[in-house]
């Protein structure tokens, strides 16, 4: 259902994690090249399954406690996903691998605000279908 505001945070978290993985890099190398999330295949696989999570959250609205499990799973996920990045910074010494950080390397907190925000708003709703039950 587009009309709802869940949904809407939903695509939006669905095209930071799949379409913007390749406009912003993580960081660049020694040589000065910049490594995208397509380059590493665990990283990329992470941000395509977040993004076909909140497609499947959008399919299943119809079933807002479904919505609401899934949309968690994502959150742990993009958790996952950040912590990656943090332990690939901070354990890699000096100028090894990482030598700048680039803006790719924060995706997944937006996608996490967002699915955040679609959590909120699943949970409202269904607050509001309890309390019409409730009035019955």
């Amino acid at each position: 259902m587009i009309q709802r505001i869940q949904t809407l945070y939903l695509i939006l978290s669905a095209v930071i994690s799949a379409g913007l993985i390749y406009v912003f890099y993580l960081w660049t190398n020694i040589e000065g090249e910049e490594v995208f999330a397509a380059d590493i295949n665990y990283v990329f696989a992470m941000f395509l399954v977040s993004a076909f999570l909140s497609v499947i959250t959008i399919v299943r609205y119809n079933n807002r406690k479904s919505q609401f499990v899934l949309g968690r799973l994502n959150i742990i996920l993009n958790f996952i996903l950040l912590g990656v990045f943090v332990y690939q910074s901070l354990n890699i010494s000096g100028e090894t691998n990482v030598s700048e950080k680039g803006i790719g390397i924060l995706l997944p907190i937006f996608s996490i605000v967002c699915l955040v925000l679609a959590n909120k708003a699943i949970k409202k709703d269904e607050d509001l279908v309890k309390s019409v039950d409730r009035l019955r």
